[in-house]
């Protein structure tokens, strides 16, 4: 790649911002810089831009920051962020239609209001360009399960659609073609009364707010759940081993290293308590998987995702 001093960026209808700090735009509130920080106006806008780039610059397809550790010597790439124009959503029948930056609580809402049941999404912290990237899922249903169609920009500035063969859906990951961004996905689910998905809707929302830390400053669920169990979308899933389970057991819960902790009220969030670095973060993290393994022979596996450069030492 080419050294920062050396990145020319094309011309472009969109925001270019140099030196953006990420810290600024992820739930956990760390990270260092990117190089450079695109906003496109539109898809056309966006196509032309990756059609012009060096193809030597990295690029990195960023949402709302909801599951993403940014390290503290920040990101040595073009970092794509989908706003306005990004956003919609549309209804057809049982088919949903949404921008890449269209928060998966407001699809589930949307989708409520039409009848077409994908209340799965309404506890799903981020955008839905993650939850298809990610295969993100709840209470056993998967975006890979609704999942339709995507169109995507690739790394070429090519626009064009994408399936799910092409995707390979597996637990909490896909086949994403590499330097990809994704920019909209049709999503379809049963049909239901609107009245009685609402109504389950909340019921999942008062469920999450006594179990989980949402006032705190999160990143999600930080761990898969062990191989084999409960998540995998696996048919022969059994579901009596969870991640809390067995940092608890390891004696982890509320495990601090500097203002970075395991919450208090469910061990499989790492918060920042307030001024956590980066490294502190993926640190405690780190001491959550050594421990583990310790005591029950289990690799924990991150659910959140790293990216980025440590500070120098």
């Amino acid at each position: 790649m080419a050294a920062r001093s050396e990145i020319i960026l094309p011309a472009a209808r969109g925001r270019l911002t140099r030196q953006k700090l990420l810290a600024e735009l992820t739930w956990l509130r760390v990270g260092g810089p990117a190089d450079h920080l695109f906003q496109p106006a539109d898809t056309e806008d966006l196509a032309d831009f990756l059609r012009q780039l060096d193809p030597g610059v990295q690029v990195f397809p960023m949402g709302v920051g909801s599951n993403l550790i940014v390290r503290d010597g920040g990101l040595r790439a073009v970092v794509i962020r989908l706003g306005r124009g990004f956003n919609g959503i549309e209804t057809d029948g049982d088919t949903v239609t949404a921008g890449a930056a269209a928060l998966d609580s407001h699809v589930a809402k949307k989708a409520a209001d039409a009848g077409i049941d994908l209340t799965f999404l309404r506890t799903i912290p981020g955008s839905i360009g993650g939850a298809v990237r990610m295969n993100a899922g709840c209470y056993g249903s998967y975006t890979a399960d609704v999942f339709v169609s995507a169109t995507i920009v690739t790394r070429q500035g090519e626009i064009r659609e994408i399936t799910a063969d092409e995707l390979g859906f597996q637990y909490r990951q896909t086949d994403f073609p590499e330097g990809a961004v994704l920019v909209s996905a049709k999503l379809r689910g049963p049909k239901g009364d609107p009245a009685e998905l609402h109504a389950r809707m909340e019921a999942q929302l008062h469920k999450r707010d006594e179990t989980q830390p949402v006032k705190d400053r999160s990143a999600g669920s930080t761990f898969r759940n062990p191989a084999g169990f409960s998540s995998t979308g696996q048919a022969d899933d059994v579901h009596d081993l969870k991640a809390w389970k067995v940092i608890d057991d390891a004696g982890m819960r509320g495990a601090r290293r500097g203002a970075a902790q395991m919450s208090e009220k469910h061990s499989n969030f790492l918060i920042n308590t307030g001024g956590a670095t980066a490294a502190d973060l993926e640190g405690l993290g780190e001491d959550v998987r050594k421990k583990v393994y310790e005591n029950s022979g289990i690799r924990l596996e991150w659910e959140i995702m790293r990216i980025g450069d440590p500070l120098p030492e």
